[in-house]
């Protein structure tokens, strides 16, 4: 048998073998069961716990309907709101008419709900470029606080001490802006004992999806 001709072959083949254990399998074998090790939470999704059932992720929004509820800022996603399998932005430019209607029909409802002086924070009424953002700006958070005060029948004082108790700052004190969690703000919220004036849908613990 004239082993020459095969010897090229052989190799790569042994090599194939090799990069394809060493990349295809040790390597996210190793980083999976080092990112559990150290980072258990994020490994895991960072899911957040009512009760002891899962509700949510810290990482994408959700839709809250009940008035006794903080709002996210809109969402771009085609199916339905924060439908993490979908996630997209509208892909519209400043420029587009499509746009800025939707930004004053969001101005509108805004101030329908929160008062015709309303100062509107861009982020309540453009999407993410995901369409899953889980947070809206502390003046996001402080545009809803009278009407989630009068929904929960908590004073307005109480409710905006706890937004302020619940802002993250800019990661490694330079990065990004200044956020607050939507889920955790309302689970924070649940937490006071207050029923909600509406059907509350963290009561369901498969979310509020």
């Amino acid at each position: 048998m004239d082993t020459a001709k095969w010897r090229e072959p052989l190799s790569a083949l042994l090599l194939l073998l090799v990069l394809t254990g060493l990349t295809g399998l040790a390597y996210p074998l190793g980083m999976t069961l080092l990112a559990r090790t150290v980072f258990p939470d994020q490994a895991g999704g960072s899911l957040m716990l009512k009760n002891g059932e899962i509700v949510g992720s810290a990482l994408v929004g959700q839709s809250f309907a009940s008035p006794g509820y903080f709002h996210g800022r809109p969402s771009a996603t085609s199916a339905r709101p924060y439908d993490a399998a979908a996630s997209s932005g509208s892909n519209l430019a400043p420029s587009n008419p499509a746009l800025a209607a939707a930004v004053a029909d969001r101005i509108a409802a805004l101030r329908d709900a929160y008062g015709p002086d309303a100062a509107i924070p861009v982020d309540m009424v453009t999407a993410s470029g995901s369409g899953l953002d889980p947070h809206v700006t502390p003046a996001g958070a402080h545009l809803q606080v009278p009407a989630v005060a009068r929904a929960r029948g908590l004073p307005e004082d109480v409710v905006r001490g706890l937004v302020d108790s619940r802002v993250e700052g800019r990661l490694w004190g330079f990065w990004g802006e200044a956020r607050v969690n939507v889920l955790a703000l309302n689970l924070a919220l649940d937490d006071l004992g207050k029923a909600s004036a509406s059907p509350s849908p963290l009561d369901d613990a498969a979310g509020t999806r």
